[in-house]
């Protein structure tokens, strides 16, 4: 399936960096040579480039595993099918101190797919399960 892409002036598009990979890594697009993050702070980090994605699909920014282990985080975001603007990631660094990110850095991962709407229905109960109510950890640590 191929999905239009529109560069923005000085951006890099996404690429595949292995032939298995499910998500495509995106770059910095920054008007400086770099932007410091400060420890416990976010950023909203462009990413040089727009999207047109097909009706019923969304692409979701993720984080790099190479960057998480270091610290460095991206909340998770979607895009919508009917969004046109230039995609941006926010950045959040957990690391010990300030973390720089350079113009055309790998930050983030995008991944496309499929995303269907539901018709919600209200009710007064819901079926039964084993897990029932069991949130967070109900189901133990490891």
């Amino acid at each position: 399936m191929k999905i239009k892409i529109k560069p923005v002036e000085g951006g890099k598009l996404p690429v595949y960096k292995t032939e298995g990979a499910v998500c495509a890594d995106c770059y910095a697009r920054l008007s400086a040579q770099f932007i410091s993050i400060p420890k416990g702070k976010r950023c909203l980090v462009n990413l040089g480039f727009a999207i047109e994605l097909p009706v019923g699909y969304e692409a979701e920014i993720r984080p790099r595993s190479g960057l998480s282990k270091n610290g460095l985080d991206v909340a998770i975001g979607t895009i919508d099918w009917d969004y046109r603007g230039e995609v941006k990631a926010c950045v959040i660094n957990n690391t010990d101190g300030d973390f720089d990110i350079h113009n055309e850095d790998r930050i983030c991962q995008i991944k496309i797919q499929k995303a269907e709407q539901f018709e919600f229905e209200k009710v007064d109960s819901l079926s039964d399960t084993e897990r029932g109510e069991g949130g967070f950890g109900s189901t133990g640590s490891m």
